[in-house]
């Protein structure tokens, strides 16, 4: 749950843009965005020490700052799954062109783009989960391109490239730092079910860490080879390029399929995620009855699925993966701020004996401090357009939220 909760989609669409921005010193800032996101992580760590049963974020928040707050980073971090799905969806379709032009940005598009999240949808409410499943067990294929164009690649990087370089102007490359983040985001998902994970106080908080650090190396080695072996701009999928360099033709279709099925897996993953949230959210009564009903027959969360369906669609197919996945990473990071400032009140709130058994952080406060500065920063590289698309669904989040207390009030 936590590989697959870091190691997302993401990375397929990264490398190009970040060449495109940082050129041959774009691989060590990998090592630093992995580095910083550490300190977010490490906080988040901590947090789940002092936690054994399910919510996450939600359940950190609402301890330390009462229900409204908890709700709000459950949405905000709702809104960003949402955005990752839709933005996903067009990253898929970004590596079909490659095989069907068809599919390129337009009506077409748009009309595969229906027929995903409607199908996904139907499958969840009709209950078949065994093929969720093994579409999920999909995503950890994606492991596989990622570390065989690493070995194949390793040997063509040049020892210039084993050294940083001067630092680049990174003016203007907002979007590309919130994209480096977007490809290290999705950890918390893990932390929402550890109510499910054996042991989880002590398991979770050393997983993540480990999963991280895994996950840094990995994207650094691979931003070394492609900085090292692929063509100049080849596109939204970059690694298709980079595959036909090192594996010939076959390669590069070799990877178009493997990465399609993988980000289906995300996609499918988030489906379930996603949902679950707000069927939560509705079950602790912050959210209308209504995202909480169950299908009669199926005993599935119908009215969430159908809720969340149709905000992807929207999202999808009016937007970018570069647009969507900064949207998504900028929720995110409001959220996880949120959620480290609670730490002071969460440990207040423990018993002596959990503050004991609670994961260490060396330091004090100094790493959480240093983690909400990070997510600050984040914040600070969007563009004024994506606080327009967050403030606007966090508008729909309250109003939800006040018209929910105004009905149990009247109950």
């Amino acid at each position: 749950m936590v590989l697959n909760g870091i190691i997302g989609a993401g990375i397929f669409g990264l490398p190009g843009r970040l060449v495109d921005a940082a050129g041959d010193f774009s691989p060590w800032l990998i090592l630093i965005f992995g580095f910083l996101t550490l300190t977010v992580v490490w906080s988040f760590a901590a947090l789940s020490s002092y936690f054994s049963d399910t919510g996450g974020p939600i359940k950190y928040v609402s301890q330390a700052y009462g229900p409204l707050m908890g709700f709000q980073t459950g949405w905000l971090l709702y809104i960003g799954r949402i955005a990752a799905f839709a933005a996903n969806i067009n990253l898929l379709f970004d590596y079909g062109a490659y095989l069907w032009h068809g599919v390129e940005p337009g009506l077409i598009r748009n009309i595969f783009i229906a027929v995903i999240v409607v199908s996904l949808t139907a499958i969840n409410i009709y209950g078949v989960r065994r093929a969720i499943g093994a579409i999920s067990v999909l995503t950890y294929l994606k492991l596989l391109p990622l570390i065989l164009l690493v070995l194949l690649g390793l040997s063509y990087i040049p020892a210039e490239n084993w050294v940083p370089g001067d630092i680049p102007n990174l003016d203007n490359t907002g979007a590309v730092v919130l994209l480096i983040f977007f490809a290290f985001t999705g950890f918390e998902s893990a932390l929402a079910s550890a109510g499910e994970t054996k042991n989880a106080k002590k398991t979770l908080p050393i997983a993540l860490l480990i999963i991280l650090v895994f996950s840094t190396i990995i994207y650094f080695l691979l931003q070394l080879v492609y900085v090292s072996v692929a063509p100049p701009n080849n596109g939204d999928a970059p690694l298709v390029e980079l595959g036909r360099v090192l594996m010939g033709p076959i390669g590069g279709t070799f990877i178009i399929f493997v990465a399609m099925f993988s980000i289906l897996g995300n996609v499918a993953g988030i489906v379930l995620f996603a949902s679950r949230s707000s069927f939560a959210m509705a079950q602790e009564g912050t959210l209308p009855m209504w995202f909480g009903k169950v299908h009669e027959k199926y005993y599935t969360p119908s009215n969430s699925l159908l809720f969340q369906g149709g905000l992807v669609l929207i999202l999808a197919t009016t937007g970018t993966f570069v647009y969507l996945a900064v949207a998504g990473t900028l929720a995110r990071m409001i959220a996880y701020a949120i959620s480290i400032s609670a730490l002071p009140r969460v440990r207040k709130n423990a018993t002596e004996e959990e503050r004991q058994n609670a994961f260490k952080i060396p330091g004090g406060y100094i790493i959480p401090v240093i983690g909400i500065c990070v997510c600050i920063f984040a914040m600070t590289q969007s563009e004024l357009r994506n606080w327009i698309y967050l403030f606007s669904f966090v508008a729909l989040g309250t109003l939800l939220y006040l018209l929910n207390n105004k009905i149990k009030k009247g109950d």
